[in-house]
C-alpha cells in the first residue's frame, strides 16, 4: 500500500515552519524564531538549537520537544501547545491527509486504521459535552483548513458533487471517472467530497489523467471486483490500493471527506485528503475553493444540499463574481429531484443566471463548464 505523503502544490507562509528541514534551514538563514509558528514538527533532538536562538513571540504547535526545552522557551517568550496523548489524529497537524494516513494498518482490516479509529473517538465523544474533545475537534479542522489553503493556493479548482452510491461497475461510474479525467487535463484541480461513488470516480479519473485512455479501461473491471464500500470498506478499500500499486504515477487530486459521514470511507484516488470533523466547515469550504465551478452528478440530499450551498453565494456574489454551475442528467434534476427548476428561478435577473447550465449527459459537461466560465 502506497504510503507516501502528499506533497503540496505551494510552498507555505513565509513564517510557517512544518518540516525538520524548514526548521533548520530557518535557524541556519535567519538566527531567530521569533514570530514564527513551528507546527507539527518533532524537536526532541534540536534543543541546543532552541536554546540558542530568539523565540520571542514564536507559537510551537504540538512539537514534541525535551521537558528541559519546553520550559526554556516558555521562559523565553514563546506559547507551547504540546502534543495530545492517545489520539488516533494529531490536531495540529500541518499538512493535509494522504491516503496512506488514513488507510495506514489496512492489512488488519479497516477498523484498524487511523480512519476508523478518529470516528471511533468522534462518535465517542461528540455528544459527552467535554469542552477539551469539541476543542481538540476545532483545532484540527483549522488546522486542515490551513494546509488546504496552502496546498491550493492559486490552482483551478473544478469540484464534481454527486453521490455515494453510484457503484463502481456501472456506466455512471465510468462516466464519472471520464469526466474527472478530462478535467484534470484540461490543467484543472479536481476537487470532490472524498467519499465512495461519484467522488471516488471523479478522483479516480483525475489520477487516470496521466496515462492513456486505456489504463482506465483496465482499472475499472478491477474496481468492479469490490463495487461498494458495503459489506466491507477493507475489500473496497484494497481494491483501490491495488490499482494505485498498478499505476503508481497518478495524478493528483483533492478530497474532503468528514468524519461527520464517518460510514462513507474517504477514496484513495484523492491524493490529498482534508478530512474534517464539523461537516459545516467542510462542505463551505469544499465550495468556496471551487473556483473554476462545480459540476453536480446525480445524487440525493447531500447533493441536493450542495447545489443550494453553491447557489446562495453565487446569488449574493458573496464570494465575489458567480462561478459556474453544471447540472448533470435532465431527468434527475427536473423530474426526480427538481433542482433545477428552482435554481433556474433563483438566478433570473441576476449575474448568476449566465453562469448555471444543465445537460443531460455527462460528456457535455466539461464543454459547458468551459462556455460558462466565458
Amino acid at each position: 500500500m502506497d504510503t507516501s505523503p502528499a506533497q503540496p502544490f505551494h510552498a507555505s507562509h513565509d513564517r510557517e515552519i512544518e518540516t525538520l528541514a524548514e526548521f533548520d534551514a530557518v535557524v541556519a538563514e535567519r538566527g531567530t524564531l521569533a514570530h514564527h509558528r513551528v507546527q507539527g514538527v518533532d524537536l526532541t533532538a534540536r534543543t541546543e538549537a532552541l536554546a540558542a536562538v530568539d523565540v520571542t513571540g514564536a507559537v510551537f504547535l504540538g512539537c514534541p520537544m525535551e521537558t528541559a526545552a519546553a520550559t526554556a522557551v516558555r521562559t523565553a517568550g514563546a506559547l507551547v501547545f504540546p502534543p495530545v496523548p492517545d489520539l488516533p489524529f494529531d490536531p495540529y497537524r500541518a499538512h493535509v491527509y494522504s491516503p496512506g494516513d488514513l488507510y495506514a494498518s489496512l492489512d488488519e482490516g479497516y477498523d484498524a486504521t487511523p480512519d476508523a479509529r478518529a470516528y471511533a473517538w468522534f462518535q465517542r465523544t461528540k455528544a459527552d459535552g467535554d469542552v477539551f474533545a469539541s476543542m481538540l475537534r476545532a483545532v484540527h479542522d483549522d488546522a486542515v483548513s490551513d494546509a488546504l489553503d496552502e496546498l491550493l493556493a492559486g490552482a483551478p479548482v473544478v469540484g464534481v458533487m454527486g453521490g455515494h452510491a453510484m457503484a463502481r461497475g456501472t456506466e455512471a461510474y465510468a462516466g464519472a471517472a471520464r469526466l474527472g479525467r478530462e478535467l484534470a487535463r484540461a490543467g484543472l484541480t479536481v476537487a470532490t467530497g472524498g467519499g465512495p461513488g461519484a467522488m471516488e470516480a471523479a478522483n479516480l479519473g483525475a489520477w487516470a489523467a496521466p496515462y492513456d485512455d486505456a489504463m482506465l479501461d483496465e482499472a475499472l473491471p478491477l474496481l468492479a471486483k469490490a463495487p461498494s464500500f458495503t459489506p466491507s470498506v477493507t475489500d473496497w478499500a484494497r481494491a483501490a490500493f491495488e490499482v494505485r500499486e498498478r499505476w503508481p504515477d497518478g495524478g493528483a487530486s483533492v478530497g474532503i471527506p468528514t468524519w461527520f459521514y464517518g460510514h462513507e470511507p474517504p477514496n484513495a484516488f484523492a491524493a490529498h485528503i482534508a478530512k474534517y470533523f464539523a461537516n459545516a466547515t467542510r462542505e463551505d469550504g469544499l465550495l468556496a475553493r471551487c473556483t473554476a465551478g462545480v459540476v453536480f452528478l446525480p445524487g440525493a440530499a447531500g447533493t441536493v444540499q450542495e447545489i443550494f450551498d453553491d447557489a446562495t453565494p453565487n446569488y449574493y456574489e458573496s464570494r465575489g463574481e458567480p462561478t459556474p454551475m453544471v447540472l448533470v442528467d435532465e431527468a434527475h434534476w427536473t423530474r426526480r429531484l427538481p433542482a433545477w427548476p428552482l435554481l433556474r428561478a433563483l438566478a433570473e435577473g441576476r449575474p448568476m443566471r449566465s453562469r448555471i447550465a444543465l445537460v443531460d449527459r455527462i460528456e457535455e459537461a466539461p464543454a459547458a463548464l468551459k462556455r460558462l466560465a466565458g
